[in-house]
Order: structure tokens, then C-alpha cells, then sequence
């Protein structure tokens, strides 16, 4: 646990009672603040009181009387499309509101680092597809090169929920977007800026908003090292703010399919080779075509990602590529989860919208597709130029009929159930081809969450096979 810094003595709010409000709560109460908590649920209400504190009504008139502060969940609006009614009521009282991100920052350095050989770092990780990948992949590296490290954030543990740090150690984060926007405080040592598509932009009032909300943790966290994706103009227009100039090393810029040479510092993949640049020479390149963990080129611009980041903490390229080999990869992310007579079956139940589905679409040939959810603006229409290797399309969930008539001339079949569909795709896949949950969608009209949707293709494919 992080205890958490300048409030002790002080009343501070908790709203929102998930894994990371509870998390906060503790870390505020070992740092000696009063914690008063605040869920709409009954049933957090009772798991927190279970635990012993105190839960206060944050809707009253006079709720926020002699609070320091409100703390967050990321998931509860604070501004757009209209600010929680609790954080709008902070607001007006002129109550600083934060997140578990922020008081993380102000409170992981601690007066022992004093002693330590090599202080250790923060390494956050933002971006809208890719991010949980290239955390969970800096973090294997590091632990394969045998540095001590800890995994949080978006991603694993709750950040105030990680043990105070050691000697050298490196702690790897994994923030969204919402977790960015808020946090009064960000201080990575290392930030990196996978890509941008559009998500989330009601919250963030467009796509504008999403990218400042991105942004925040280069702007205001002032990282030693930044590393920044270049395939969007987002992500270009980023490395040139933070740069004095294209030799400018401190940024190093990335990309999946670009060349990059006339940098200070750029690693990128072409091919599937990866290739490290610094000024203007090639000085390491490594082989990523049969790395089984990283299908694909969006998985390689994970791996330049995590790559660079690596270099930048001093390890070398070959241990690099050692690791990247022995990467397993994540749950619902192009996992494996079958094969049977040539036939693949790949989980990419993460490929909750049109851009990372796409990337999936590009990392495979000859699909049998499912895909259905609970679609967003726009359906599937710009998957258009993606759907070449789709052999035929096994539609689920409520916009199963919506997405039937964005396919054009692509086979397909509305199966409705997961059950249904891969059945079918299992009955009519050939040897080479590959069974694909790629859903274009987000879960919430059959399943709690993307995970309990790919843990049900899992097992009907476990069924079958």
C-alpha cells in the first residue's frame, strides 16, 4: 500500500466504492486522513463498511463542510456530458476533486529513497488501443531482465494498492483516458503515447477533448523520456510539441510501418522487423514474424512501444528480443485460445470498437469472423476496406442485423448467441483459416464486460474441440 501524503488530520471524500475507491480509502487512512465514502449502491456501501469505515452521504446540502478534498473513480463523469451530481456539488464549494493517479504521484516517493542506489522509476502507458499490451509487455522484459517491477494502474492493481517501492525498482502503469484527464498530479519519469482513434468522446466532448485528455500526461507530467506513436496526426503533432527539434532525443517517435531515419531516437516496424534508429543509424533490429505472442501489425507497434521504453531504462536489445519471444500475450487480446486441424481460434473480445477490430482483421488471413455487440456511432461501415480476408461473418448480439447491412457483399450469418456462432464458424472453418472474436462492440447487451464475453467464446470453443 501507498499511504497516501498531505492529509493527515484532514476529512477527505471517496466517491465511487469499485477496487479503486476502496484502494483509496485504505491508502487514505494509512497516510492518517478521515476517509468519508459515498457509493449510489447499497451493496459497495455495505462492502466498505464491512471493512470498517464510515460512509457519509455526499449528496447532502452540506456534505463537503470541512472536506479537503473529493477523490474519484474514473468512471464517474466530472465534467461531460454532465458532471456527477456529487462532483458538480464539490465543484461549486470549490473543493479540489482528484483521483487515485493523482494522489499516487504526490505520495510514492518516500524519504528512503535517500538510501537507495538507483531511485526508482514510472513508466505510464496511455493511448486507445494497445495499452494494456505494451504495460503488461515492459513489465515482462523487466522482470525477465530481473529488475524488480510492479504492474497497476488500468491495468492489474489498484496504484495505491501496489507495495512501496525498493532499490531500482520500476513500476509500469497503465492509464486511460479518464484516469489522465483528472489527476492533479502526473510525474512519470517515462510516458508513452500508443495511438489515438476515436473513443469515448462523450465523455470527453469529442475527439478533441480525448486527445487533451491524453495529452495531460506529457504537458503536465514533463516526462524525462517520451515515446510517442507518429501513425496519426495526433500523435505527430505530440512529438513535435514535446521536441526542440528532430534530433531531439528525449522523444522517441514510433510507428507500425513507417520508416523513421532522419531522428534522434525512433524505433519502428516495417515487415515485421523492428528496427532501432539513432541519429540516422540502424543500431539493432529484431525479428517479429514468429513471435506467437504478438500477432500482427498493431501487436508490432506494441512492441516498438515497449521496446523503446525498455532501451530507455538501460536493457539491452537482445535481452529485449529473449523476452518478446517468451511474451504469452493477454487474455481477450488476439489469444489463442484453440487449434484443431490447422484451424485457429483467436479471443480478441478487447476489440471493442471499429479501430482495434480492424487491427485485428489486418493480423490474420482467411476469418471466419464474429463479431455483434452493443454497437457504437457508426456500426461497422468503416471496416469496408478490411473485410478482404473475412471469408464469411457470424453475427451476435443487439446490432447483430444492424451489422448485417454494412457488410456488402461479405458472407455472413446471424447467429445471435456465442453458442451459435461458433458452431457454426467451427462447422464450416477449413485448415489455414483462423476462427476470430473480433466484436467491433462493446459487451453490455449480453455480458457484464468484455472478459465474461471472451471467456465464453473460450469455452465454447473448449466445448467443441
Amino acid at each position: 500500500m501507498i499511504p497516501v501524503k498531505g492529509y493527515a488530520g484532514q476529512k477527505v471524500a471517496v466517491l465511487g466504492l469499485g477496487r479503486s475507491g476502496l484502494a483509496t480509502a485504505r491508502a487514505l487512512a494509512a497516510g492518517g486522513a478521515e476517509a468519508l465514502l459515498w457509493d449510489d449502491s447499497p451493496e459497495a456501501r455495505a462492502k466498505a463498511e464491512a471493512e470498517g469505515f464510515t460512509c457519509t452521504d455526499l449528496t447532502r446540502q452540506a456534505a463537503f463542510d470541512g472536506v479537503a478534498a473529493l477523490i474519484t473513480s474514473p468512471g464517474i463523469p466530472h465534467l461531460y456530458p454532465n458532471p456527477n451530481k456529487v462532483i458538480a456539488r464539490a465543484l461549486e464549494a470549490g473543493v479540489p476533486v482528484d483521483n487515485d493517479i493523482g494522489l499516487f504521484f504526490r505520495s510514492f516517493a518516500t524519504p528512503e529513497w535517500d538510501n537507495f542506489e538507483t531511485t526508482p522509476r514510472v513508466v505510464c502507458i496511455t493511448g486507445s488501443n494497445g495499452k494494456s499490451t505494451t504495460t503488461a509487455l515492459i513489465h515482462h522484459i523487466l522482470q525477465v531482465a530481473g529488475r524488480p517491477t510492479q504492474m497497476a494502474g488500468n491495468i492489474g492493481r489498484g496504484v495505491l494498492d501496489i507495495d512501496a517501492a525498493e532499490d531500482g525498482e520500476v513500476v509500469v502503469l497503465e492509464l486511460s483516458s479518464y484516469q489522465t484527464d483528472l489527476a492533479r498530479s502526473l510525474t512519470p519519469d517515462i510516458a508513452v503515447f500508443t495511438n489515438l482513434s476515436p473513443d469515448h468522446l462523450d465523455r470527453h466532448a469529442g475527439m478533441g477533448g480525448y486527445f487533451a485528455a491524453k495529452r495531460r500526461l506529457f504537458a503536465e507530467g514533463g516526462p524525462d523520456r517520451a515515446i510517442v506513436g507518429v501513425d496519426e496526426v495526433e500523435g505527430r503533432f505530440l512529438a513535435n510539441q514535446l521536441s526542440e527539434g528532430p534530433q531531439d532525443d528525449r522523444v522517441i517517435r514510433i510507428s507500425s510501418g513507417s520508416k523513421l531515419e532522419g531522428f534522434g531516437w525512433s524505433v519502428f516496424a516495417r515487415k515485421g522487423f523492428l528496427a532501432e534508429w539513432r541519429r540516422g543509424k540502424q543500431v539493432a533490429s529484431i525479428d517479429l514474424r514468429e513471435v506467437a505472442g504478438l500477432p500482427g501489425a498493431h501487436n508490432h507497434q506494441n512492441a516498438c512501444a515497449a521496446y523503446a521504453a525498455c532501451r530507455s531504462l538501460g536493457i539491452a536489445p537482445r535481452l529485449i528480443e529473449g523476452a518478446l519471444q517468451s511474451f504469452a500475450g493477454l487474455p481477450h487480446r488476439s489469444q489463442i485460445v484453440g487449434e484443431k486441424a490447422g484451424v485457429r481460434f483467436i479471443n480478441d473480445s478487447k476489440a471493442t470498437n471499429v479501430d482495434s477490430a480492424a487491427k485485428a482483421l489486418q493480423a490474420f488471413g482467411k476469418i471466419r469472423w464474429i463479431a455483434g455487440g452493443m454497437g457504437k456511432d457508426g456500426g461497422i461501415a468503416a471496416l469496408q476496406p478490411f473485410l478482404g480476408s473475412v471469408v464469411k461473418a457470424y453475427l451476435i448480439g443487439h446490432s447483430a442485423r444492424d451489422f448485417a447491412l454494412q457488410l456488402g457483399d461479405t458472407p455472413h450469418e446471424i447467429c445471435e448467441t456465442m453458442e451459435r456462432a461458433v458452431a457454426r464458424a467451427t462447422a464450416e472453418a477449413q485448415a489455414g483459416e483462423v476462427v476470430l472474436l473480433a466484436p467491433a462492440a462493446a459487451s453490455f447487451d449480453q455480458y457484464p464486460n468484455f472478459e465474461k464475453r471472451g471467456d465464453d467464446f473460450a469455452a465454447q470453443v473448449k466445448a467443441l474441440l
